[in-house]
């Protein structure tokens, strides 16, 4: 055999450095898919949330306090669920009346998921969660509202059975609680409530007579008053005329007396002044458009009306 058909394999090896570049290369991104694979499956548990870990679908743990945490890598996956409290507004419903009355009950609810394990295994999802809710309480609401007439229900202070909004928790509550369903309601409230049409100018009418109602004592009051006010008015004025005329009439006496006794010491004093006088007064009380006097001739009286002084 001859040199040139033999190889030397030690001439075609890579250098040793190069050996070790590669061999450290390898083991970097050996060590950069393991660093990987492990921040890849850290997860973290944050204020107000559960971590439900499931291994091949089924649940093998919840983590509920906060921080950092691990599942193991391609057969564990984590699903996320709320701690804090939650709102579901739940459909307007009509509701009888003990009083046969129709009516539109619209209400929300606060709940929250108490046990997770126990939620996910009866119930399966929040959305299966809230459906459940919302017909434990449209159940608890017809119930509760079926045993208060109409307007017990409008006006709550006229309600003997106490607080609504309690009972309907309270039997919800009971009622999640015998089904085992990991889930409790925290309160429950009615937004408004509404009439059918057919309802409604019923309603209105008799809204509009107790408004006439009402109206009308307002005015009888008022009227009442008035009356009150003008009797005691009148009663004041009735009082203030009668002093006064007694003061008129006192000064009056008072006048005249003095009168009179100015004209006695003035008559007194020239008495046929006084006759003349007390003849003038007569004649203006006696004589008058029509009257007709027969009288002698000589008379004082016939002279002075003739004209004759002397």
């Amino acid at each position: 055999m001859s040199d040139d058909k033999i190889i030397n394999f030690d001439e075609k090896r890579p250098p040793v450095e190069l050996r070790k570049y590669v061999q450290l290369g390898s083991v970097a991104v050996l060590l950069i898919g393991i660093v990987g694979i492990i921040l890849s499956n850290l997860f973290i548990v944050e204020q107000g949330e559960y971590k439900v870990v499931r291994q091949f679908g089924e649940v093998v743990r919840v983590e509920s306090e906060p921080g950092l945490k691990f599942k193991i890598p391609f057969i564990q996956s984590v699903s996320t669920l709320p701690k804090y409290q939650m709102i579901y507004d739940i459909p307007p419903a009509e509701i009888n009346t003990r009083d046969k009355k129709r009516m539109l009950a619209d209400h929300y609810a606060l709940w929250r998921i108490e046990d997770p394990l126990r939620m996910i295994s009866n119930v399966g999802s929040l959305q299966g969660a809230e459906a459940i809710l919302g017909e434990q309480i449209f159940s608890a609401i017809r119930a509760e509202l079926g045993q208060l007439e109409f307007d017990e229900i409008i006006n709550e202070e006229e309600n003997s059975r106490g607080d609504f909004n309690q009972q309907v928790k309270e039997r919800v509550n009971s009622s999640l609680e015998r089904q085992d369903l990991g889930i409790v309601l925290l309160d429950v409230r009615m937004k408004r409530t509404d009439l059918p049409k057919e309802n409604e100018e019923a309603v209105y009418r008799r809204m509009i007579s107790e408004r006439e109602s009402i109206a009308q004592d307002y005015l009888s009051q008022g009227d009442a008053e008035a009356n009150r006010i003008r009797a005691r008015t009148d009663q004041e004025v009735t009082e203030i005329l009668a002093k006064a005329k007694a003061d008129a009439e006192e000064i009056i006496g008072a006048g005249e007396a003095e009168a009179a006794e100015i004209y006695n010491e003035s008559f007194g004093r020239d008495p046929e002044f006084y006759q003349l006088y007390r003849t003038l007064l007569s004649y203006e009380k006696t004589i008058g458009d029509q009257t007709v006097i027969v009288l002698p001739a000589d008379s004082p009286y016939a002279r002075i009306l003739m004209g004759y002084t002397d």
